[in-house]
């Protein structure tokens, strides 16, 4: 299992949310490049970066830092976050960026999705942001009566890399991820689930591996406060 460290971009700098909530707002890092050089440092293979600003507006808002953590990283990293045309994505996959995620777009121009998966092959994810089962957009902003694993089941032909999925209520809390709910996700589909949203502990860790259907993990804050050390938790996960 893959252990993604998180760099959330608000106003060119590295943030935590609570609860998707842009007025609750921690600043953890005025540079996300050297946050990000930390975290390489310390052994991930791996970077998960979201453009806060980017989600809402519906455009890339915090770009400068995204590529300056591309140039100052050898590890792929993958952005979500106000990617919602072919014109975005062709950008960031240009500026070598590893994979995109898309989220709102997956809901309201699922062609999109696999227009794109098809022309970058393993290049393109699904966020998947849920609460309590049904998928919000727009940065969360948006409640939709679309179902998340409805959602992941019709792209399950369409060649996407990856589906991130988010709980919402669990995101920025430290009060441990969902794991029956993402396990039932990654169960019914085949498409690799990445677990995002209250990832805060070694046993966190350990226990979304042991579904042994987990992909990979998300975690932000944790890793920020300390309450995972990210070397320790990779050697966790690499044994």
């Amino acid at each position: 299992m893959i252990l993604y460290p998180a760099i959330d971009l608000k106003d060119g700098q590295a943030v935590r949310l609570v609860h998707g909530d842009m007025d609750r707002a921690t600043v953890f890092n005025d540079d996300p490049a050297a946050q990000a050089r930390a975290f390489v440092d310390a052994g991930c293979k791996w970077l998960h970066l979201v453009d806060l600003n980017g989600a809402f507006a519906g455009t890339p808002v915090n770009a400068a830092p995204v590529e300056a953590i591309l140039k100052a990283c050898p590890v792929p990293a993958q952005l979500g976050g106000g990617i919602r045309d072919m014109a975005t994505i062709e950008m960031w996959l240009s500026k070598g960026l590893e994979r995109v995620i898309l989220g709102t777009v997956a809901v309201e121009n699922p062609d999109l999705v696999r227009e794109a998966a098809r022309a970058f092959p393993g290049h393109v994810a699904v966020g998947i942001d849920a609460r309590d089962g049904k998928v919000a957009t727009k940065g969360w902003a948006t409640e939709t009566d679309v179902d998340a694993t409805d959602l992941a089941k019709s792209f399950e032909d369409a060649g996407v890399a990856a589906i991130i999925y988010t709980d919402i209520n669990r995101d920025g809390a430290m009060g441990g991820p969902n794991i029956p709910a993402t396990e039932a996700l990654a169960q019914a589909v085949t498409i690799p689930v990445i677990a995002s949203g209250g990832v805060s502990s070694l046993d966190d860790l350990t226990a979304l591996k042991d579904t042994g259907v987990i992909s990979g993990a998300i975690s932000g804050r944790a890793l920020y406060d300390g309450a995972i050390d990210l070397a320790a938790a990779l050697a966790m996960l690499k044994g």
